[in-house]
């Protein structure tokens, strides 16, 4: 049996996996990966800080379906990375981060950059540990890739001591089994769909609700086809703003006249209000699925069952789409009244759609905050990716980058706040060595908007403080780390601004002089 290190047994299992893309940052504990990666066939994708790794992997799972690959080094490395897991945690996106540590041998000893990584990491997890030795490091990357994608997906941490990366381990080490589409290899109990089909097809406004696992392409296509056969409404949802998301349109006011709730890979919490009323009625009977059952198989389940059935007919499913379909008419005639800002919301995002209208797979990437809700509510796309309920802010940029190589053809526009993009945006140095063109659209109110509007609401105008920006030249960012950028003040120059960025082959930022309006409140 010959001899090799637990890094070569590491790149070795995740090969075997299907895994052949990693988002990374160097750093001295993992140097001996970055060895044992060449030749390998295993790419790694350097970028320019810990968490946008994270967050790239977080996309490419949401986008895949695949277990998004994350590996940074220890101590700040891993403290870096951390607070990106939460996001893809609450998303429920198959993620696993890898982190260097310090040596297994020199811990509690005052080790270089020695931190409790593992503690650090487990609030933000499914599962959180440390690798003991070289041997076990294959069948802990297989342990580890089979939690982050089975059952409801998530994020999990490994800590990897360096001398355990260093260390010998034998050739024939192997990692468990696991499937690259989120089959977990330990099987949920028998689910028996019949009485949760039976109680939604004998009331009067049912509704099935589904948690974010379910707003991929591929889980939008599942749920609307459990839609079709039972003719029951099938909701998403994935928004911080809960039942006001804006993307979901007047949701709120058929929620609250709904009898019967069928939670699917979604639970009771703040996005519903907590189940409390009005937002859902004292009378409604709310059951919910066994978190353990895999959502796709949850909704597979009910669908057949609801074929043999028949579907429920009244105008009822009609009433819940055209609620969150709704937008107000006045939004067709929206324009800007503050001097020095030259656009409404809807005028920076509307036209895009022309965008992500053109292809089968483009993408829409969207930020947090009160611009990237009116995002949410402008624009759509065969895929969709937000900063989830986490309802934490910066990803947009790092996911448009994992967007383009998750779909190397398709138009890929992500939208963001000035505030937001602050956080990463020496990404887009990542974007022009690794040639990944997107447009990023920055609505540019020059303030930290979401807090104005909690302060000018709850204290007055009088009282606002901590939330202004200057109007800065974030184009001139982008041509600085070489990409293309725009400025645009006329809502004529908005769609042609971004034709042009996309024609110029380069990852592209549009910085939109916007007037700093709050989100959109929906109501018909």
């Amino acid at each position: 049996m010959s001899l090799h290190r637990g890094a070569d047994a590491l790149v070795r299992s995740l090969l075997a996996a299907g895994v052949r893309r990693v988002f990374t940052l160097s750093g001295n504990h993992i140097m001996p990966i970055f060895d044992a990666s060449i030749g390998t066939g295993l790419e790694l994708i350097h970028v320019r800080h810990e968490a946008a790794a994270v967050h790239m992997a977080d996309a490419w799972g949401r986008l895949t379906g695949e277990v998004g690959i994350a590996l940074v080094t220890g101590g700040p490395g891993h403290a870096n990375a951390v607070s990106a897991l939460y996001t893809a945690l609450m998303a429920e996106s198959p993620v696993v981060l890898l982190s260097g540590h310090a040596p297994s041998a020199e811990v509690g000893r005052g080790a270089f950059q020695e931190m409790r990584q593992a503690e650090m990491a487990a609030p933000a997890t499914k599962a959180s540990w440390t690798c003991t030795s070289a041997n076990a490091v294959a069948a802990d990357v297989g342990r580890a890739i089979a939690a982050a994608t089975g059952g409801r997906p998530g994020a999990v941490h490994l800590s990897l001591p360096s001398d355990v990366l260093e260390g010998a381990c034998g050739n024939d080490s192997r990692g468990g089994s696991h499937s690259r589409e989120g089959g977990s290899p330990i099987r949920s109990a028998v689910f028996d769909a019949a009485p949760f089909l039976d109680r939604l097809l004998g009331a009067k406004r049912p509704l099935i609700l589904t948690g974010p696992a379910s707003l991929t392409k591929r889980g939008r296509e599942r749920m609307a086809a459990l839609e079709a056969a039972c003719g029951i409404p099938v909701i998403g949802m994935e928004s911080p703003r809960g039942i006001a998301d804006p993307s979901l349109g007047a949701f709120a006011e058929v929620l609250a006249q709904a009898d019967c709730i069928l939670l699917l890979g979604k639970r009771v919490d703040f996005t519903l209000k907590f189940g409390a009323a009005p937002a859902i009625a004292a009378e409604c009977t709310v059951r919910e699925i066994d978190p353990a059952v895999p959502v796709f198989e949850a909704a597979d389940a009910l669908t057949h069952v609801a074929l043999r059935r028949e579907p429920q007919k009244s105008s009822w499913l009609g009433e819940v789409r055209a609620a969150t379909a709704y937008r107000p008419a006045s939004w067709n005639e929206a324009t800007s009244d503050t001097p020095g800002h030259f656009l409404h919301p809807v005028q920076a995002l509307r036209p895009l759609q022309a965008l992500l209208d053109s292809h089968p797979e483009s993408v829409f990437v969207s930020d947090g905050g009160e611009f990237g809700q009116w995002a949410q509510a402008c624009l759509s796309a065969p895929h969709r990716i937000i900063n989830g309920v986490a309802g934490a802010i910066g990803p947009a940029l790092p996911f448009a980058l994992a967007a383009r190589l998750a779909q190397p053809e398709a138009p890929v526009i992500a939208a963001m706040g000035d505030g937001t993009f602050g956080f990463h945006p020496a990404e887009i140095d990542t974007a022009v060595r690794y040639r990944l063109p997107f447009v990023a659209i920055v609505g540019n109110d020059a303030r930290w908007n979401a807090e104005y509007q909690i302060q000018l609401r709850e204290y007055g105008a009088a009282r606002t403080v901590g939330t202004d920006l200057l109007p800065a030249r974030y184009e001139e960012v982008a041509r600085a780390f070489g990409g293309y950028g725009e400025r645009v003040t006329d809502p004529r120059e908005l769609l042609p601004a971004a034709r042009r960025a996309i024609a110029s082959g380069l990852p592209a930022v549009l910085n939109v002089m916007i007037e700093g309006v709050g989100a959109p409140v929906i109501r018909r």
